[in-house]
């Protein structure tokens, strides 16, 4: 049966640097729970104390209603996969995994089995006689987890465990973490910076800035519903506007801006009519018209691209927006380019975005 972890008003800190200030979250049973943020943002330091290597100023940690706050780390019920691997290169990959049970003086027919299955469960018995140097990092990245599995663990712990993988095995590897997290049913707390990476694998991530917990929800909450502008800004890509928001009601939010009024409906701010706020426009959202739309309709601006870039699987379009004395540059993602920009010769186009896409958030 799956575990439950929470933590209560937990705060850290090395010397006069608080690390962690008041952090409080829960992780379900069986989920795969991400936290994310730039570095130094505590994100790490959060996953030691979960682990034992760390001790919190204050704070309580809990494992199925179990207070493990003081517990030592082999007490805990929890297995972490760093970020090297950390594999004894003398030892073959079956010694590797067996290790911890070994430790355990558990009997040898119960570590045979439970060594082979765990090999088994990362698709690497047949790599068992092999050393950590003789095997790809995907696969000593597969060693790595299958030792952290054989200890039938509570709770798994992930280090920013792709992080030397090169962007292919990066991909294969998101799909056979969550593939075994998921076949185990088993609880599990990864550390990223990698936003792509949360929002492919995660049930749910916690949005971690300066030791404070910024945000916590499903990936695409996240996205399209951000907290803040670090939110809206560190999770994919947006372009910002700093406005003052000049009519809110329960259906809309009308910003003044420099560039123009923008209206978002539905809106998930609900702040004073003449706070200021950020108008926040994913590059994916936006349409270019090569010609004024017929139909004269909100958040329609025009615009001259000036440049034209391919980002392999999507172009980018750099389009100048503003009168010459306060000029703005916003990026346009799309599949198939409206328009093609050769170095000089800029085109005007009109730039118009549907309601339901802008996003309001408070500075």
């Amino acid at each position: 049966m799956a575990s439950s972890l929470s933590v209560e008003q937990l705060s850290h800190s090395f010397g006069e640097r608080v690390v962690l200030q008041d952090i409080t979250l829960d992780v379900a049973p069986g989920e795969l729970f991400f936290l994310l943020g730039p570095s130094g943002s505590g994100k790490t330091t959060l996953l030691r104390c979960l682990a034992g290597l760390c001790q919190p100023d204050r704070g309580r940690i809990r494992l199925d209603g179990q207070d493990i706050t003081d517990l030592p780390p082999h007490r805990r019920a929890m297995a972490m996969v760093f970020q090297s691997y950390a594999l004894w290169p003398h030892m073959t990959v079956w010694d590797n995994v067996a290790f911890p049970l070994r430790m355990q003086r558990r009997p040898a027919s119960e570590i045979r089995e439970r060594t082979d299955e765990a090999l088994r469960k990362v698709r690497l018995l047949d790599r068992a006689q092999a050393r950590p140097g003789e095997l790809s990092g995907g696969q000593q990245q597969r060693v790595a987890l299958a030792r952290a599995l054989v200890a039938a663990p509570k709770c798994l712990l992930l280090d920013e465990p792709l992080s030397n993988l090169d962007a292919r095995l990066r991909l294969e590897m998101r799909n056979e973490i969550r593939r075994l997290c998921k076949e185990l049913g088993l609880t599990t707390v990864y550390v990223t910076h990698d936003q792509k990476e949360a929002m492919a694998m995660a049930d749910r991530l916690a949005v971690l800035h300066e030791g404070r917990l910024v945000q916590c929800g499903e990936p695409d909450e996240l996205y399209r519903r951000p907290a803040n502008r670090f939110v809206a800004q560190f999770i994919g890509e947006a372009n910002l506007l700093p406005g003052t928001a000049v009519d809110v009601n329960a259906s809309r939010v009308v910003v003044r801006t420099a560039w123009g009024e923008w209206v978002s409906e539905p809106s998930g701010w609900n702040g004073p009519s003449g706070s200021s706020v950020t108008v926040a426009v994913r590059p994916e959202v936006i349409r270019i018209c090569p010609t004024r739309p017929t139909v004269e309709s909100v958040n329609t601006i025009a615009g001259v691209v000036e440049d034209t870039s391919s980002l392999g699987e999507v172009t980018r379009q750099r389009v100048r927006v503003g009168p010459p004395d306060q000029p703005l540059h916003l990026d346009v993602y799309e599949l198939r380019p409206t328009v093609q920009v050769r170095e000089g010769q800029p085109v005007k186009v009109w730039l118009c975005v549907d309601p339901a896409d802008v996003i309001v958030v408070g500075d």
